[in-house]
């Protein structure tokens, strides 16, 4: 299929999925949210976002994205307001006891997890240049197979990147449950992460093409 260095390809995908970012803050703040379900729930919504990214860089619409100001700038700005948005929201929600009955309201909130980090990763403008230009360096420049090269090795990508984000978000129900975290440390985490939401934002506003 044209595709080159898988090995290396996997390997650096993994190291890139590692790499502390909103993604990452987002799910394990579900996962002290909600639990081990949260934290799945937000990785699928993430990885879900992922995947619209690369379907765009493998028909070529992302490439817009780096050849047009305008375009970039308004796809940026979305995603800064949207996640100082969700650090606002979490700087001034009420801690709240979680019923361990699943009812309706439950369902919507886990759909609402979902959501959030779907939009998270798809108003981030990084998201789509890394595609296009991580994913070219493992094709064949003379392979025949120039759309569907870059489609295969994205679905890998989000593969190991939603096995890595259901990981960590095991060890961190793990962790909080030895902890035994109290309603005072859960909020003083929300708070913690919000605040960081909020420096996402400002840092993506300041990202240039």
């Amino acid at each position: 299929m044209g595709i080159t260095d898988l090995y290396l390809f996997i390997i650096a995908g993994l190291l890139l999925n590692i790499t502390p970012g909103a993604d990452m803050l987002y799910i394990l703040k579900s996962s002290f949210q909600r639990g081990f379900k949260g934290g799945v729930v937000s990785s699928f919504g993430v990885s879900f976002g992922c995947f619209v990214h690369v379907f765009l860089a493998a028909s070529g619409l992302s490439a817009l994205l780096h050849s047009s100001d305008t375009a970039f700038m308004i796809v940026k700005y979305l995603g800064v307001i949207y996640l100082i948005y969700l650090g606002v929201s979490l700087l001034i929600s009420v801690e709240k006891k979680i019923d361990i009955n699943v009812n309706q309201k439950d369902t919507q909130k886990i759909k609402k997890l979902f959501w959030q980090g779907f939009f998270i990763n798809v108003l981030n403008p990084k998201v789509a240049l890394f595609f296009i230009t991580f994913l070219p360096q493992f094709i064949d420049i003379n392979s025949q197979h120039k759309v569907l090269a870059p489609f295969i090795l994205g679905v890998i990508f989000i593969f190991f990147g939603t096995i890595v984000n259901i990981t960590i978000s095991f060890f961190a129900i793990r962790v909080s449950s030895n902890m035994r975290v109290s309603t005072f440390i859960s909020t003083l985490v929300k708070k913690v992460v919000g605040l960081l939401f909020i420096g996402f934002g400002l840092k993506l506003a300041m990202e240039k093409i």
